[in-house]
């Protein structure tokens, strides 16, 4: 007969889960102690290889060890995941000396990767291991063994790996984030990697790729009336004008909120020019800047529009929210 859980209440099941988190977060919080002169080792392997970094584990070291090498590759690092198993059935082959091994087991006496370790050894292929057991076989058997052991774990039998595999993977994500910081690997580079979906977009596109410029471009010069300014707004729907002078230089910006304010006081189209009204401190982006950033200006100044301007001040476009929007980047 199935037994029943003891968590019954909304109070219980929300501490009990609470309780996992804080476990784990502890444990990933005790490695920064556990960290001494062999990572610094394992780093300086990984940066001064030529080869690739060939992540191996099995269980749920392997499905952890599939991660840690989807964030080597994503982050500038030529890596695979290969199964150990398979690699004593000829999947050794694709093992080059220039290559580092990262082998991932817990206990250090995973079978499959003791077995594997002097073959990689025989190759000439540096080996670095991460277990939670410091005496191991796999341990001993490596150039470079880095300590990723926790006290318990989040389960409450404390045998399903949790913590463990939490710490493990934060272990493998330091080593890629540091090696990636030391090779100067930039935004743009990782926008190569990742040019589908919406990551790649934000980090693809720039300003200059979806702002309005020539005719479609809203601009009206400081000597143009407020009439004039509310029929170029009106024209190219973007919801603003830019002001400039006449040579280009950007003044201002009069949107259709400030419009709104102006005839709630009374102020006649006709008459009214528009650098008496525009907003002076319009704010303003470069074309080279990236259009995730004109997004988090927009969002952070609680505005919809940008203008667009050169190193000499001049006006050359507008970015709208409605841009960013349809370009898919926000």
């Amino acid at each position: 007969m199935k037994k029943q859980s003891s968590l019954h209440s909304h109070k219980d099941i929300l501490e009990r889960a609470k309780l996992v988190l804080k476990i784990e977060a502890s444990e990933v919080s005790e490695l920064c102690k556990k960290l001494d002169k062999s990572y610094v080792s394992a780093i300086k392997l990984l940066f001064e290889s030529t080869g690739r970094v060939i992540v191996t584990g099995i269980g749920k070291s392997g499905h952890i060890g599939n991660k840690i090498s989807a964030t080597f590759a994503s982050t500038g690092t030529p890596s695979f995941f290969l199964h150990p198993a398979e690699a004593q059935h000829g999947d050794l082959g694709m093992v080059c000396e220039e290559d580092i091994i990262l082998a991932l087991s817990y206990s250090g006496e995973t079978e499959e990767l003791c077995k594997l370790a002097p073959l990689f050894k025989r190759l000439g292929t540096k080996l670095i291991s991460i277990t939670g057991n410091t005496n191991s076989t796999l341990a001993i058997l490596s150039d470079v063994h880095l300590n990723a052991s926790v006290k318990t774990e989040a389960c409450s039998l404390n045998l399903a790996p949790t913590a463990s595999t939490t710490v493990a993977l934060a272990m493998g994500d330091s080593l890629a984030i540091v090696l990636l910081e030391m090779k100067g690997f930039k935004a743009d580079d990782f926008a190569r990697t990742h040019p589908a979906g919406t990551l790649g977009r934000r980090l693809l596109i720039r300003v200059e790729d979806i702002m309005k410029t020539g005719e479609a471009l809203p601009k009206v010069s400081e000597e143009a009336t407020l009439m004039e300014a509310v029929i170029e707004m009106s024209a190219k729907r973007m919801g603003m004008t830019c002001v400039s002078n006449k040579q280009d230089a950007a003044l201002g910006i009069f949107t259709d909120g400030d419009l709104r304010r102006l005839l709630g006081k009374g102020y006649n189209l006709q008459e009214t020019v528009i650098k008496e009204v525009m907003s002076v401190k319009a704010l303003t982006i470069s074309k080279e800047a990236l259009a995730s950033e004109a997004a988090l200006l927009m969002e952070t100044k609680k505005i919809n529009h940008l203008v667009v301007i050169n190193s000499k001040n001049q006006l050359i476009g507008a970015i709208g929210l409605h841009d960013l929007l349809e370009a898919k980047v926000v």
